[in-house]
């Protein structure tokens, strides 16, 4: 596993407080809700999910503190002779932008009621340029108390990148969320991550992060068996946050669409996780 990378690409304490440049009022943001649900995506991040709250609350769980927070897709390549904050880095497309707060470029936009379309080109997380060869397509419908992502990434490069893990999405909450919950064959998995990264598998592909009020937000992945994940700094300090992200491990070749679903619901880990296993039974 590439540690390394997984741990320091979605690390901010220090080297993406330079990269936060832009000011609250200057994001734009579009919102889709239901009775149960609102989700936002940041258009001044690359369309990347950045808001998930209960219907008509101002309590935002996902983390959105800069491009390579918020829920998002991002892959990894080989080495490119690339440096992220002085450390060597390697290809790397992010949904949100770069490290140094530069946006990623929206396609393409399309919102129709609870439903909401958006074409990417990444930048690169390290050197902050386009990455023309690869093209980020998300599709977001509210179903009831769940967002359902389906989520495409093709690939037109020349170049075959190495076998890496890859993120599934990466998933940032608020600190304030400090337990995950891991759905296990005979109930839930209790954990209190650190840092560096941590990794588990996941048998029923979902996890979730809750509160001191087992309230928060869960996310499944059918294609993932299992997850990273961490926690840093403390609720109120610059760069705080709980992660995970689920995995899929392949190397990313000319020519190739890779392609999975991903679902977000919010609430107490009893409903999140009965949600999760009616939509197990459902597929």
């Amino acid at each position: 596993m590439h540690n390394h990378f997984l741990t320091s690409a979605f690390t901010f304490i220090l080297a993406s407080v330079a990269g936060h440049l832009f000011a609250e009022e200057k994001q734009a943001w579009t919102f889709i809700e239901n009775s149960e649900v609102k989700l936002g995506v940041k258009k001044s991040s690359g369309g990347a999910i950045g808001w998930f709250s209960l219907a008509g609350s101002d309590q935002n769980l996902v983390n959105h503190y800069d491009h390579g927070r918020l829920i998002q897709q991002s892959f990894y390549g080989g080495p490119d002779g690339s440096k992220w904050a002085k450390k060597d880095w390697v290809w790397n497309p992010v949904q949100g932008g770069d490290y140094q707060g530069t946006a990623a470029t929206i396609l393409q936009f399309e919102l129709s009621g609870d439903k909401l379309y958006v074409k990417t080109k990444p930048k690169h997380w390290a050197t902050g340029e386009d990455i023309n060869e690869v093209v980020f397509e998300q599709w977001i419908e509210l179903n009831a108390s769940v967002a359902h992502i389906r989520y495409r990434m093709t690939y037109s490069g020349t170049v075959s990148h190495p076998l890496h893990d890859q993120e599934i999405p990466a998933v940032f909450v608020d600190r304030s969320l400090e337990t995950l919950i891991i759905g296990q064959a005979d109930g839930v998995q209790k954990l209190h991550p650190d840092f560096p990264n941590e990794r588990y598998p996941t048998p029923k592909h979902w996890a979730a992060y809750v509160d001191r009020e087992n309230f928060g937000l869960g996310v499944c992945v059918p294609q993932a068996d299992v997850l990273t994940c961490y926690r840093v700094a403390k609720p109120g300090q610059k760069g705080a946050c709980s992660y995970f992200a689920p995995l899929a491990r392949f190397a990313i070749k000319p020519g190739m669409v890779f392609e999975y679903d991903c679902y977000l619901t919010i609430g107490s880990i009893e409903e999140i996780q009965s949600r999760f296993e009616r939509l197990s039974k459902e597929k």
